[in-house]
């Protein structure tokens, strides 16, 4: 490699929390590896269950954390606003909520970016974007 060439940005990686195996799999799908050409790479954190996000927030290293308000019996706005209350320097969080006109419940939970079910890839992909840009230090930094 040469002096000139970087090496590859280490992975994003973003927890995808759904007690349906199907919505984990329709946002996996709609971003993909690399959302952006300007984001490294993602990875993803499939989690089915309340306590395993709690235990992946609290050991660190998630970049962005994608929640299924819809999600039983814990939803994603309560465990959204609880590791927004628990977490020093929490990282973003998206929660999916049923639909549109739950959005102003998202703002309770301190999440900073709502996407409806059923999922709008463009949509979802665009917060999901501007999330990640807030995690990667800019390029010279």
């Amino acid at each position: 490699m040469s002096e000139t060439s970087q090496a590859p940005a280490a992975p994003l990686r973003v927890l995808v929390y759904s007690d349906d195996r199907n919505t984990r799999a329709q946002v996996i799908l709609a971003l993909g590896r690399r959302p952006h050409p300007d984001l490294p790479e993602v990875e993803y954190v499939e989690v089915a269950t309340e306590p395993v996000v709690i235990s992946h927030m609290d050991a660190g290293g998630v970049d962005l954390a994608i929640l299924d308000g819809e999600a039983v019996p814990a939803g994603g706005m309560g465990i959204a606003k609880q590791l927004k209350d628990e977490i020093f320097q929490c990282p973003p969080v998206m929660v999916l909520t049923g639909r549109p006109q739950d959005a102003w419940l998202a703002t309770w939970s301190r999440a900073e970016a709502v996407c409806p079910h059923p999922l709008d890839p463009v949509q979802l992909a665009e917060s999901v974007i501007a999330l990640l840009r807030t995690r990667v230090a800019p390029a010279g930094a």
